[in-house]
C-alpha cells in the first residue's frame, strides 16, 4: 500500500452550510496526505438520501473551493463512496469522521472501501452540523452565543486553552502542518495576538463585519479584497464582531454562529490572512482601534467598507419551508439512531 502522505486523500459529504466542521473534516484529511481532492455530492442525491439542503450546489462548490486545505472541488460525486470514482481522480484513501453515515436504506456509505482497506479515520468536530444551525434557526435560539467579549467572562471563554488550540490548527497553512495566518482579539483597548502567524503582517488590508453563516457572499467579497492587496504587497485581515455587538442591532436569535464558530469559518479561508476577534463596529471607536493594528500587527494601507451582507436570505430558505426541514431534522434525529447502532456493532 502507498503511504497515505505520499497520496491524494479523498473525502466527500454534503457541505451545507460552510461551518467549521466541515472544514476541519478537510483540515485533517489534508493533513495526511499530499493533496487532497473533495467530492460535493449533488442536491439530488442529497434529497433522496439525507433530506433537502438548505445551500445549492454551486455555493456549496464555492464554500469548499475557498477552503484553504480543498486541493480540488469535486461535484456530483456519489453518496454511497465508489471506489472506482475515486481512483478515476487518483486518489488513494478515503477520509471520513468517526462516526457512520448511511444512505436512504440505512447502509454504511464506506463500507466498501472500509472493506478494501482504504479508510482512514479522523476525530468529528464536536458540537457543530448543519442540522444544529437549523434549528437554532427554526427554534430561534440564542444559548450558542458567547457573553460581551468586553466582559471578563465572555472574554476568558473565548480564549480558553480548547479554543486556542482549536485557533491554531484552523490557521495553518494549505498543508494543515505548518503555521500560517495570525489570530488576535481586541481587549481593553489593544490588539492581543494568540496565534502568531507565519511571518509578520507588514502591509495589512482591512475589513470587518459579521461573516454570520459565512456563505458565497462574504467568499466573493474576501477575493475581491485578496486580489487587491496583493496588488499592494499586503495580507488580508478580517474584524470579526462579537455576539452581543451583531445581537445589539439585528435582534432575533442573530447572529446563528457565535463568533467562536465565525472566526474558524473566516480562518479557514484561502483568502484570508489573519483575523482580529471582537472588532469594534462603532465609527468612533476605529481610529484608537487601526492605531493598534499598526502597532501590533502592521500598516494598514487600505480599509474595506464594513460587510454587510445579510444571511436572512439564507435563514428564509428554511423559514419558508419550515415543514419541509422539521420533517428533515426527524429524519436525521431517526437516521443518527441506526447510525449510532451500527457504530457500535463496528467498535465490538
Amino acid at each position: 500500500m502507498i503511504d497515505p502522505k505520499d497520496s491524494r486523500i479523498w473525502v466527500d459529504g454534503c457541505f451545507d452550510f460552510a461551518h467549521h466542521g466541515h472544514a476541519g473534516a478537510m483540515l485533517q484529511a489534508r493533513q495526511l496526505g499530499k493533496e487532497l481532492y473533495v467530492g460535493v455530492h449533488s442536491d439530488e442525491e442529497i434529497l433522496n438520501n439525507k433530506g433537502p439542503p438548505v445551500m445549492t450546489m454551486d455555493e456549496r462548490m464555492t464554500a469548499v473551493n475557498a477552503c484553504k486545505w480543498s486541493t480540488k472541488a469535486i461535484e456530483n460525486a456519489p453518496y454511497v463512496t465508489e471506489p472506482e470514482f475515486i481512483k478515476s481522480y487518483g486518489c488513494q484513501y478515503v477520509v471520513h469522521g468517526d462516526d457512520i453515515t448511511t444512505d436512504k436504506d440505512g447502509n454504511d456509505c464506506y463500507q466498501e472501501v472500509k472493506d478494501l482497506g482504504i479508510f482512514l479515520v479522523v476525530k468529528r468536530t464536536p458540537n457543530i452540523s448543519t442540522t444544529d444551525l437549523v434549528g437554532r434557526m427554526l427554534l430561534m435560539t440564542k444559548e450558542h452565543h458567547y457573553s460581551n467579549l468586553d466582559t471578563k467572562i465572555g472574554y476568558e471563554n473565548l480564549i480558553q486553552k480548547d479554543n486556542v488550540s482549536r485557533f491554531e490548527n484552523y490557521a495553518t497553512d494549505e498543508t494543515g502542518l505548518n503555521k500560517g495566518s495570525l489570530v488576535s482579539i481586541y481587549h481593553n483597548s489593544n490588539i492581543e495576538i494568540l496565534v502568531e502567524p507565519k511571518s509578520k503582517l507588514e502591509k495589512v488590508v482591512y475589513v470587518d463585519g459579521a461573516f454570520d453563516l459565512f456563505h458565497p457572499g462574504h467568499i466573493n467579497l474576501l477575493k475581491e479584497i485578496k486580489e487587491k492587496a496583493e496588488d499592494e504587497d499586503a495580507k488580508v485581515v478580517v474584524g470579526i464582531y462579537d455576539d452581543f455587538t451583531i445581537n445589539q442591532y439585528r435582534g432575533s436569535n442573530y447572529p446563528i454562529m457565535n463568533v467562536f464558530e465565525r472566526s474558524l469559518c473566516v480562518l479557514q479561508c484561502k483568502y484570508v490572512d489573519g483575523i482580529i476577534i471582537n472588532a469594534p463596529r462603532e465609527v468612533n471607536e476605529k481610529e484608537k482601534f487601526l492605531k493598534s493594528v499598526k502597532e501590533n500587527i502592521g500598516t494598514v494601507v487600505d480599509v474595506f467598507p464594513t460587510e454587510d451582507f445579510d444571511s436572512k436570505y439564507i435563514i428564509n430558505r428554511v423559514l419558508e419551508n419550515r415543514d419541509v426541514y422539521e420533517q428533515r431534522q426527524i429524519k436525521k434525529g431517526y437516521k443518527a439512531k441506526i447510525e449510532k447502532d451500527l457504530k457500535d456493532k463496528e467498535d465490538l
